[in-house]
């Protein structure tokens, strides 16, 4: 019996793996991207500044060559964010030993933000955001 559930175990304790792997491209990000196009970006007001969360974009970010946004209509900036981890179990995984999942602006400042996505296979994706939509409190 034993043996049966080793059997068993083996072809399942590779599955995180195999599953982490698909999100490591742009064919991997993509779909999952336009599904969740509304809530790639959160402003929240805090401690009397404006706090532009990318956490769950950069969620997907092993697939995404360059992140790219702009507040207000303004020129776009890249983000620099954590790289991807390719060579681990999880390459997703957001650690915050250098970086944070969001950018600072002054308090009310943010009334539009655009999000352009450079996918590693050359293809772009882009989505614009109405403050009212996306803040959190």
């Amino acid at each position: 019996m034993r043996g049966l559930l080793f059997a068993l175990a083996l072809p399942l304790s590779s599955v995180g793996a195999a599953h982490a792997q698909t999100f490591t491209t742009a064919d991997g990000v993509k779909p999952v991207l336009e599904l969740i196009r509304p809530q790639w970006i959160a402003i929240r007001p805090y401690e009397g500044q404006d706090l532009l969360y990318m956490t769950t974009l950069l969620t997907y970010r092993c697939g995404i060559e360059q992140i790219r946004f702009s507040y207000n209509g303004g020129d776009l900036q890249v983000w620099e964010g954590e790289p991807c981890y390719r060579d681990e179990a999880s390459p997703m995984a957001l650690k915050m030993d250098t970086h944070v999942p969001y950018a600072v602006a002054p308090l009310d400042s943010l009334q539009t933000v655009t999000i352009n996505l450079l996918f590693d296979d050359g293809t772009t994706m882009e989505h614009s955001y109405l403050r009212k939509d996306v803040q959190i409190d």
